[in-house]
């Protein structure tokens, strides 16, 4: 399964070693590709630039991991048809322009209410979902 990467997925991942960061490397010895593009990188990059500054090169060694897509507008009319907040929408449209299956998502305001559903063949997950969909 490729799964797309939220920002505050990698945010959680590279501020601590918690669940979120032994998920990412499930996944990576699952053989499921992870997925991140440029938007997602720098809104992770400004986060954790403001709330933990230290953890910059856990980020780095993270990203060294991950799949990486240049961000780019899609197709604004598909971009316009996700159920989301218009700062949100590039996330979603980034994982189908890729081919990825899921996207994995700790944004439960915005994402919440998407989570389980499959918007044009993209899945959204919590972490959690995730893990228990793949039984890892």
């Amino acid at each position: 399964m490729r799964v797309f990467l939220d920002a505050n997925v990698l945010f959680s991942a590279a501020k601590s070693d918690g669940a979120i960061r032994e998920l990412l490397t499930l996944l990576e010895r699952s053989g499921h590709p992870c997925w991140v593009d440029s938007y997602v990188i720098e809104e992770a990059r400004r986060n954790l630039e403001a709330k933990a500054p230290g953890q910059m090169s856990a980020l780095e060694r993270l990203l060294s991991r991950m799949k990486t897509a240049s961000a780019q507008r899609v197709d604004p009319t598909l971009e316009a048809s996700l159920p989301l907040p218009a700062k949100d929408r590039p996330v979603p449209a980034a994982a189908i322009h890729q081919g990825c299956d899921a996207v994995v998502t700790g944004d439960r305001t915005h994402f919440g209410a998407l989570y389980g559903r499959t918007i044009h063949g993209v899945t959204i997950h919590s972490p959690r979902s995730l893990a228990e969909a793949l039984r890892l």
